[in-house]
């Protein structure tokens, strides 16, 4: 009963599911003309988001991909974009052990990487990761070979990878995500114009109560690295003085940058 809600909101709101999303309180939808698109960005959203937050505002994804469509509509008028509101994982409550713990991101990384793979078969322009949160931790697993322009971390706890170059390595051979795509997927996105190696930008609000979470990795709890440190190697944007659900607020320095990043205007991010 639920899902047809779900489906004829949809409808209703004039947006459509991208495919069938995966089982379990999920939702993938997408905003825009996927087929005619000049450039298409993917929100991966972090702790708290359900399939009954999912447009409550721009601090979650639904919301999130209408402010980013008006300001690429601001911004570069001629440009199509289509955006992506991921929800293809089960998020786990902030006031939780799933939320210092690794395992949803892991699970989550999996259904990315199969989303990316499809878009892919559905469009030759550029694809722009934008990992919020927790949704950083999924970014970070998923992104070893995936054929990707670029890829924003903001308001992140951590990332599972020594650097930015390490992140955005092709896969090992034989390892769990070579086995999803690995280096043929790279060859793809080579013949797509997509740089071999995406560029990779962090970002963090003035007021982001994230940056007092120690940057850290014991066991299966924490994160990793600090995607904002000078030795991670990451292109830092401008966040301005938001706070941790604010990057995608209308008229925020934030909102701006990141939108700057999907365009493909990586000369005009402020940092």
């Amino acid at each position: 009963m639920f899902r047809n809600l779900v489906l004829a909101g949809l409808v209703a709101t004039g947006t459509f599911l991208l495919w069938p999303a995966p089982p379990g309180g999920r939702l993938v939808k997408i905003y825009g003309e996927l087929k005619t698109a000049d450039r298409v960005a993917v929100i991966v959203p972090g702790a708290d988001t359900t399939v009954e937050t999912f447009d409550d505002g721009p601090e979650r994804p639904g919301g999130a991909a209408r402010a980013l469509l008006a300001e690429a509509a601001r911004l570069a008028p001629h440009e199509r974009l289509a955006v992506v509101a991921w929800l293809g994982y089960d998020a786990p409550p902030t006031l939780s052990l799933g939320a210092i713990a690794d395992d949803a991101a892991g699970e989550g990384a999996g259904e990315l990487r199969r989303t990316v793979v499809r878009l892919r078969g559905r469009t030759d322009a550029p694809v722009t990761l934008l990992c919020h949160s927790y949704g950083s931790a999924v970014c970070a697993k998923a992104m070893p070979g995936l054929p990707v322009s670029d890829l924003a971390v903001f308001g992140s706890p951590g990332v599972d990878a020594p650097s930015a170059a390490a992140l955005t390595a092709p896969p090992r051979t034989g390892s769990v995500l070579a086995s999803h795509g690995g280096p043929a997927q790279a060859r793809v996105g080579a013949s797509l114009g997509v740089p071999a190696r995406p560029r990779v930008w962090a970002g963090l609000g003035a007021n982001d109560w994230i940056r007092f979470v120690p940057k850290t990795k014991l066991g299966p709890l924490g994160f990793g690295t600090d995607p904002m440190s000078a030795a991670f190697g990451a292109r830092v944007f401008e966040a301005g003085p938001g706070g941790h659900s604010d990057y995608f607020a209308p008229g925020s320095t934030s909102l701006r940058n990141l939108t700057l990043i999907v365009l493909g205007r990586s000369g005009q991010v402020t940092g």
